[in-house]
């Protein structure tokens, strides 16, 4: 039976730091990915939804911080090695060389990367995300969410939830932490300009601060067109399909012009991944 030395989140951070890359080696990966499968997806949805509980039970203990979220989050990576995906990172020594606050804007496949961020991030200084606050009423969310930075809006008001926006994380970015936006706002099987918002880039000119985009192929774990509630994250995992996390380059200038770079890149990045895009 194969032995697979598993990656540790030490080590993913040594190699980013080092290099602005990451991939996984072969010998810490399973030889064949595992068959798509009950088995297969409730093992890896596990250390995805896990993540929720553990979060609670540690702050209701009083002792979750960024750190402990982070290697939570890390088991995720750490189960889809062991079943042979693939996890690759590139392109972060752009964010590396920057050392202030940033506005991230990332596409959104999947429920994944709300899970494979955190950790990528943390990486480089303290940050928040945008979500909406209909997630705070999910069991294990509340207390703990809070803690790791959620900024919540409504998406009953949109101008409402724009000038919180600009209030809270202004005041964030101007502590020196950055803030993720996912400017699709819900989760699309195809990235396009339309619904591609400019709430981001509006945020990062009224802070002062840039806009780094982020690619994410996450379709390991699809949503389920099928699904409802919670259940509808947890599509069939096919681990014969990675999981890659890009950085782009640090866009500055008006909002207009952060707004167009970022889905430029994230487009190209997406094409170039060969999955499905709009002008």
């Amino acid at each position: 039976m194969q032995t697979v030395k598993r990656t540790t989140l030490e080590m993913f951070r040594e190699e980013l730091l080092r290099t602005g890359r990451y991939e996984t080696p072969a010998e810490r990966m399973a030889a064949q990915p595992h068959a798509p499968g009950a088995l297969t997806t409730f093992r890896f949805a596990w250390s995805v939804f896990s993540v929720f509980p553990k979060c609670s039970f540690t702050e209701a203990i009083h002792r979750l911080d960024t750190d402990l979220w982070a290697h939570f989050c890390f088991e995720s990576v750490r189960t889809a090695e062991a079943l042979g995906t693939k996890v690759s990172a590139m392109g972060w020594e752009q964010r590396r060389e920057y050392p202030g606050p940033v506005v991230y804007v990332a596409n959104h496949m999947s429920t994944l990367e709300t899970i494979i961020l955190p950790f990528v991030l943390l990486t480089f200084g303290p940050f928040n995300t945008v979500a909406k606050a209909s997630l705070l009423h999910l069991p294990f969310m509340n207390r703990s969410a809070v803690h790791m930075g959620l900024i919540p809006v409504g998406r009953t008001n949109p101008r409402e939830d724009l000038l919180s926006l600009f209030k809270v994380g202004g005041e964030r970015i101007a502590r020196g932490e950055s803030v993720l936006i996912f400017s699709q706002g819900t989760r699309q099987p195809v990235f396009a300009r339309k619904g591609w918002s400019s709430i981001g880039a509006k945020l990062a000119e009224k802070a002062g601060v840039p806009v780094v985009p982020i690619a994410v192929k996450t379709d390991v774990m699809p949503t389920r067109p099928d699904g409802k509630g919670w259940a509808k994250d947890f599509g069939t995992v096919d681990p014969s399909k990675d999981i890659r996390i890009a950085c782009g380059p640090v866009l500055s200038g008006s909002s207009k012009e952060m707004h167009q770079a970022s889905f430029d890149w994230i487009k190209s990045t997406l094409d170039t991944w060969g999955l499905p895009t709009e002008s």
